[in-house]
């Protein structure tokens, strides 16, 4: 690693220590931001962009590859985990802004997307019902004040995007008894956005059975109410299968000890006796996995890879990118055990581009029709005009 002096006059100084402390990070993270923010908009001069988009809870910049293929230019990412925000800067020479709960939301550049997967958090009701029980109104920012996703909508409310996709986990309709979908919903609808959700499995892009919401919200103060939407995906006609996204000679630290083997396959046997389904998964090499999580570090119990003559391994990290559908470009530059957690908690980057590129589409058509009434509309009133003449 290089180093570089750099001297500067104090109101300077004072300005980048404001902006550390105000996003909660080291003066020298500031910096590298700073110069890959020079060296970025030079190669960019001349480059035109179909849109812009920011990205929240960026992980390692999933979403972030998905809406960049699909033409996007990202003007401001924001993720709080260390680990991750070293695999961004290493991909994208770009470090987000640590916690967006310090962030004020007037200083985010304007954007026509925003890209999102928010943590799922339980609302808590009690204040709520207290307001209610005083005959005070309760909008959306009191109702989701205390989670991460109040700052999804604070962000909104104040910057008004064209258009945003959210991600979560499959279960988020039922999550605390439904009142958390409730408030989501109801506090997007507050928003006064149009909004479409589905379930969706990355199956169709990657050898992965990964169940995901998505929600999809369009600016009615901007489109008017009626807006239609569907997730029409163009799917690949011949689906992956394990085997494609496997290494031909993996490192044989990835093989499981006997030690581990051993305890694994006793655990699923005696759950087997009970009549549970817990334990280990060793996927056909021609079928598709269960779904990668975030502590797939630990055993790699739920995805095995069989080998002839020795125990099963884990997929090794490169693996769990490909799994997830990062490009072979994609650059890992943390431990075994960062990396497995990076991808457990990723999206499927294909999956998403196809989302994306939904999104993008509808959006043209939205505007095109816009520009068609506000032609229509001119043409009117210089009528009007020409016969009051």
């Amino acid at each position: 690693m290089k180093q570089v002096h750099f001297r500067v006059e104090e109101s300077m100084y004072q300005r980048l220590a404001d902006y550390a402390e105000r996003t909660n990070r080291s003066m020298q993270d500031c910096m590298k931001e700073a110069l890959a923010n020079i060296t970025e908009s030079g190669n960019n001069a001349e480059h035109e962009y179909r849109f812009k988009f920011i990205d929240l809870f960026a992980g390692i910049g999933g979403m972030r590859l998905a809406f960049e293929s699909n033409g996007g230019q990202c003007v401001f990412s924001s993720e709080w985990d260390k680990y991750c925000q070293k695999t961004y800067y290493s991909n994208f020479e770009e470090i987000p802004v640590g916690d967006i709960r310090s962030v004020d939301e007037k200083s985010i550049p304007d954007h026509d997307i925003l890209a999102a997967g928010f943590p799922c958090q339980p609302f808590s009701i009690a204040g709520v019902s207290k307001k209610n029980s005083l005959g005070r109104e309760t909008g959306f920012l009191d109702k989701t004040q205390g989670t991460l996703f109040f700052d999804v909508v604070r962000i909104i409310n104040e910057k008004r995007p064209k258009a945003f996709l959210l991600e979560n986990v499959k279960n988020l309709k039922s999550h605390d008894k439904g009142n958390t979908w409730k408030v989501i919903e109801s506090a997007l609808k507050e928003l006064n956005y149009e909004i479409f959700y589905d379930i969706l499995d990355g199956q169709d892009f990657v050898p992965q059975h990964r169940e995901r919401i998505f929600i999809v919200g369009f600016d009615k103060e901007r489109y008017g109410k009626n807006i239609s939407f569907s997730f029409d995906l163009d799917k690949p006609q011949i689906k992956p299968v394990l085997k494609d996204i496997l290494m031909k000679n993996a490192d044989s630290k990835y093989t499981l000890s006997d030690g581990l083997w051993t305890y694994l396959q006793e655990y699923a046997e005696k759950h087997k006796q009970k009549g549970n389904g817990f334990g280990f998964g060793m996927p056909d090499r021609n079928g598709i996995t269960r779904t990668l999580s975030a502590r797939y570090y630990k055993d790699g119990s739920e995805i095995l890879i069989q080998q002839k003559g020795k125990n099963p391994r884990k997929l090794t990290p490169r693996e769990c990118a490909r799994l997830q559908g990062y490009p072979e470009s994609f650059k890992i530059v943390v431990s075994d055990t960062q990396a497995y957690k990076q991808f457990g908690n990723s999206v499927v980057v294909p999956l998403i581009t196809q989302i994306a590129n939904c999104i993008i589409c509808k959006l043209e058509q939205l505007e095109a029709e816009k520009f068609i009434v506000m032609e229509e509309q001119k043409e009117d009133t210089n009528e009007l005009i020409y016969v009051a003449n």
